[in-house]
């Protein structure tokens, strides 16, 4: 019974995060499932949602500016910079 209990709550988890997944994706928020796990899972633990999006938000605007007078004045990496999300979150 201890299998069908475990069974049951992981695909109740992954049911969960693909509908957050999902509205994640309507709501254009850029999140990956990745990262969209660890925000859940840190909910979980008892974050603070609202202080979680507040640092969503600090972190992807500490991202280097991708504006064209920046990309102009700056030489162009020789790889791309990575985003601090896998997903390059996009801010609204």
């Amino acid at each position: 019974m201890g299998t069908e209990g475990s069974s049951a709550a992981a695909r109740q988890a992954k049911e969960s995060l693909e509908l957050a997944f999902q509205m994640s994706q309507i709501l254009d928020t850029g999140l990956d499932r990745h990262t969209l796990s660890l925000l859940m899972a840190l909910c979980d633990r008892g974050a603070n949602p609202e202080a979680l999006a507040a640092l969503v938000r600090e972190v992807s605007s500490a991202a280097p500016p991708t504006t064209a007078a920046a990309a102009a004045a700056a030489p162009a990496p020789a790889t791309p910079a990575a985003s601090m999300f896998p997903s390059g979150f996009r801010q609204p």
